[in-house]
């Protein structure tokens, strides 16, 4: 069978095709993947075939996500769903799918929900379609509503095709109701992992995971974020793993504290084998990484559905919420000063109380029950 793969630039994004491209590989499948340029360097990594599509003008992306901290979280979500990733992104990446899939003919496309351009292709020509979910799906529904009138020049089939088609997901039933009638749940097979090196020169203090993922790192919200984090570990008797993404120079960061360790990128496997904490964004991948894992987290959302994991995660008692104080009344949360005493306090609880452990680890568990990936792939190529 031949599968296409598609995908926006975000690495949380890609990450979830990962295993199903391995799957494919795996079963002797042909493989394309068609991804914008920002993904070229891992694309190439990966021993399979690859086009690459084009991403939106820098001016246009760069005005939009200038506004994006200065408005309401409603008015955020349309930016990013509508008008980034249904309008900007989908007539960027159009041409090059379109071409991938005249040329080559793919029986299946596998997408990540915000690629518009795969779906908009395979309503066209009738190509059987899959999404791969990166976060909750009753968010990523409320997405595609967003990004509706964007995609409506497609054709209105394109809506109607992503509704219907499978949905597969790596969140368990308990965490997320779905409201895609066809979804497909999934875990993947425990990847090989390495020990991470000894930065903190022998101690065997608690391991915090510090990370804002890898949109945040390039963002204005950054330095704001990172700085907050690091003053609110400063003194604790952990050892911190901080990881800034590649686009962001770690000297820019100011002083960071003696118990805190700097990377660029470390294998997120690597990290939460040896975790006890994980203070994170928010972002779908980090948090059901760690969950997955059995490890707890303390949750400091900026925006996109990155609120609502953080209520997820207090309301399964698997961790805690901090939203952050900074920015205007009504605009997107950007931590500053005050909320240095309330991450450090959340960290200590989450640290101190077992409880919050033990929920994590009976959510692993639930995962751990679900069918593997390649169990769900074969079901959908079968429907293919």
């Amino acid at each position: 069978m031949r599968v296409l793969f598609s995908s926006t630039e975000g690495s949380g994004h890609f990450n979830p095709l990962l295993p199903f491209i391995d799957a494919c590989v795996a079963r002797g499948d042909d493989v394309l993947l068609v991804v914008p340029p920002k993904l070229v360097t891992v694309a190439s990594k990966l021993g399979v075939p690859f086009r690459v599509g084009a991403e939106p003008a820098a001016e246009a992306s760069g005005e939009l996500w200038r506004r994006f901290p200065q408005v309401s979280p409603d008015e955020a979500a349309v930016l990013a769903n509508r008008e980034f990733f249904g309008r900007l992104c989908t007539a960027a990446m159009l041409p090059a799918v379109e071409t991938a899939c005249r040329e080559w003919r793919p029986d299946l496309i596998l997408h990540e929900p915000c690629e518009y351009a795969s779906a908009v292709v395979a309503a066209r020509h009738g190509i059987p379609q899959a999404q791969v979910g990166i976060s909750l799906a009753a968010i990523e529904a409320s997405s595609l509503g967003l990004a509706e009138p964007a995609l409506a020049r497609y054709g209105h089939e394109t809506v109607e095709r992503l509704r219907s088609a499978p949905y597969l997901t790596r969140f368990p039933a308990s965490l997320d109701p779905s409201p895609f009638a066809a979804t497909r749940r999934f875990r993947e097979t425990g990847e090989k992992t390495e020990p991470l090196p000894d930065w903190w020169g022998g101690s065997t203090a608690p391991l915090v995971y510090l990370t804002f993922g890898s949109v945040v790192s390039s963002s204005p919200a950054a330095a704001a974020a990172f700085r907050t984090a690091l003053d609110a570990v400063d003194g604790l008797p952990v050892r911190v793993l901080l990881t800034v993404g590649r686009a962001v120079d770690p000297a820019a960061l100011g002083p960071v504290p003696a118990n805190v360790h700097v990377e660029p990128w470390v294998p997120q496997a690597d990290v939460l084998g040896s975790a006890d904490v994980v203070v994170c964004h928010g972002g779908s991948g980090t948090t059901f990484g760690a969950l997955a894992a059995g490890v707890p987290l303390v949750v400091v959302p900026l925006f996109a559905d990155q609120p609502a994991n953080g209520r997820l995660v207090e309301a399964a008692g698997a961790g805690l919420l901090v939203a952050p104080s900074g920015g205007a009344p009504g605009t997107m949360g950007v931590p500053g000063p005050d909320d240095v005493p309330r991450i450090r306090a959340a960290v200590e609880a989450v640290l101190a109380d077992a409880s919050y452990r033990a929920a994590a680890q009976r959510i692993a568990a639930e995962v751990g029950m679900l069918p593997t990936v390649g169990e769900v792939l074969g079901e959908v190529q079968s429907l293919a």
